[in-house]
């Protein structure tokens, strides 16, 4: 290789490195304005496509109206925010430590691992103050975009956990659907709200960090101002801990790729550290809390273009055997 097709190479890894992070900054910046949107007693069938078959249409309205897994060997594929699931089981609803909340939307589908994972975390939480877990959005059945709330959970290794502890009986669909998880950000934005952040929060985030297989787990700010003061002589399970905006109803776990899965493709590692210091100060500038508004185009006529959805063309080539499979 010479120097400069090197130095390309170099550049070419350079921006990939710089998309994904893009991508996954994306994820949240949609899923946060419709983390507590409210389902649906009676969900009722999406029409059937006019086209389904042309290569614009949007990926999402195709995995949208996939209501069961694809029988196929478990394995998540594409990037998390780029993907989709092939083999994926369902988390039932029901479970002596969890309860699957907004069921109109079909989004407890996951990858074996993760699921497992989950129902193993619920029992923990047992352990630490609660009786168990409220489950929101893990994935589709078939992984992929989602019409609404989501750009990641895609491959079936996301899943977000309310910050409300399970009650002591079972939730009635009504309250499923409708009834919101618990904001423990204070009004300031600037820490957590002390009537309302515990001990257990801390001990449930800090049992999923704690565990090999996952990846990452994405706080607010403040969350993650308030785990920093743990007094634990170990604290290396910070370190995954990432702030991102949004996530003060709920805290997001994301899992390794799993064995099996040669085209799941991973984020890089997360840096070295705590995460405590400069790099989380950075979250409480006015700027970043309190951001202004943004100032409205001088010309309505000429309004920004908004970004194209992803189509099957985006995704790997692998989740089109996973959309059209029985």
């Amino acid at each position: 290789m010479t120097a400069t097709n090197g130095r390309q190479a170099t550049a070419r890894l350079s921006l990939r490195r710089i998309v994904l992070a893009g991508m996954a900054i994306a994820a949240f910046a949609t899923s946060v304005a419709t983390a507590q949107d409210k389902g649906t007693i009676e969900p009722k069938p999406l029409p059937p496509l006019a086209t389904p078959n042309d290569p614009k249409t949007p990926a999402k309205e195709l995995f949208g109206r996939r209501a069961t897994a694809a029988p196929l060997q478990a394995r998540s594929i594409g990037f998390y925010a780029k993907g989709c699931l092939a083999g994926a089981i369902a988390m039932p609803i029901n479970g002596e430590t969890w309860q699957v909340m907004r069921l109109s939307r079909n989004r407890n589908w996951g990858h074996p691992t993760l699921v497992a994972f989950l129902e193993k975390l619920s029992e923990k939480g047992s352990k630490v103050g609660w009786r168990g877990l409220l489950v929101g959005d893990i994935s589709q059945a078939r992984g992929g975009p989602m019409l609404t709330g989501h750009a990641s959970h895609q491959v079936g290794l996301d899943a977000d956990i309310w910050l409300t502890p399970m009650p002591a009986r079972e939730l009635t669909r009504k309250e499923r659907e409708e009834m919101s998880a618990t904001l423990v950000v204070a009004k300031s934005r600037t820490d957590v709200n002390p009537k309302v952040w515990t001990p257990a929060h801390a001990a449930i985030i800090k049992a999923a960090a704690e565990d090999p297989k996952v990846e990452r787990i994405f706080v607010n700010a403040a969350i993650k101002k308030a785990l920093c003061r743990s007094t634990d002589t170990d604290r290396t399970w910070l370190r995954k801990v990432r702030p991102m905006w949004g996530h003060d109803y709920h805290f997001h776990i994301r899992m390794s790729c799993p064995p099996g899965s040669p085209d799941c493709r991973p984020q890089h590692a997360v840096p070295a550290g705590d995460g405590c210091g400069k790099e989380l100060d950075w979250w409480f500038r006015d700027a970043i809390i309190r951001p202004k508004p943004a100032p409205k185009p001088k010309d309505p006529k000429h309004k920004p273009k908004p970004k194209p959805p992803i189509t099957m063309a985006d995704l790997p080539p692998a989740c089109r055997q996973v959309l059209l499979a029985p």
